[in-house]
């Protein structure tokens, strides 16, 4: 059995023994006090472990603010009625946007037809599109392809660049009028003037085909280069399709034609 001697008296003290058997002095711990420290400081880090657990279990997670998007302030109902009522032709045409989009009032294409209706007799462009819109798909109105291509050409020659897209499909495909592909081509091209994409895309494809207008690639890649620059997949796949046959002359000049491309502004 392992031993120690007394400090004190030299006296041998066995392994266990609380006091020297030789002058009864108190056999001291050396590795109690450490112990004990080691213990209070375990004790404490766990306390302190226990407090901080409880405190993310329970606090309020801190989320960060989110700032709203901006939106379009919806016009005042009573308002725009009022003014509509009182025979303003933007104030009828707006109404009409209200009814039919369902914006600020009950959608109701009843309602919408009959507000654009007035503004458009008054000659309002954009209500004149959207009344054709309304007859094209018989929403509040019943479905009338003549009445539609009447007022799409009402709004058409007033330079609405919508109208002018819808018109020429309308001649393209014989609704409401009879078909016409030199009338189709005019108001294709006058609304990819314009910058419509979709326009730009059929004038694309009529000048690889040479329908309507006689057949140029040159002028295909130009109108489908532009047309796929805003977006439009089918023209991107079109212009690809074609920048295969051409050659580095023909690939030249219709970049070029790209290149000094300008909008032409509405009338």
């Amino acid at each position: 059995m392992a031993s120690t001697k007394c400090p004190g008296c030299g006296s041998e003290i066995s392994e266990g023994a609380t006091q020297c058997p030789g002058c009864g002095s108190p056999v001291p711990r050396a590795g109690k006090p450490m112990l004990f420290k080691l213990v209070g400081i375990v004790a404490a880090c766990s306390v302190i472990g226990l407090i901080a657990a409880i405190y993310i279990q329970t606090r309020e997670p801190v989320i960060p603010a989110v700032t709203s998007p901006e939106t379009t302030p919806v016009a005042n109902f009573d308002e725009t009625k009022a003014k509509a009522e009182g025979g303003d032709a933007a104030a009828q045409a707006l109404l009409g946007d209200m009814y039919s989009k369902g914006t600020g009032a009950p959608q109701d294409y009843k309602e919408a037809a009959k507000w654009y209706r007035k503004a458009a007799d008054q000659g309002h462009a954009g209500a004149q599109n959207y009344l054709a819109q309304l007859y094209e798909a018989g929403q509040g109105v019943p479905r009338d392809g003549a009445e539609a291509a009447k007022w799409f050409q009402k709004a058409a020659e007033q330079g609405n660049v919508s109208a002018q897209y819808s018109l020429a499909v309308t001649y393209a495909s014989g609704r409401g009028v009879k078909l016409n592909d030199a009338e189709a081509v005019k108001w294709y091209r006058m609304a990819a003037e314009a910058g419509d994409s979709l326009a730009q895309y059929n004038l694309g494809r009529r000048s690889m085909a040479g329908q309507g207008v006689p057949r140029d690639p040159v002028e295909a890649y130009k109108w489908l280069s532009l047309a796929a620059a805003q977006g439009e997949p089918d023209a991107v796949k079109a212009r690809d399709e074609l920048k295969r046959t051409l050659t580095s002359k023909q690939l030249g000049e219709g970049q070029q034609r790209v290149d000094t491309f300008v909008v032409k502004k509405p009338n």
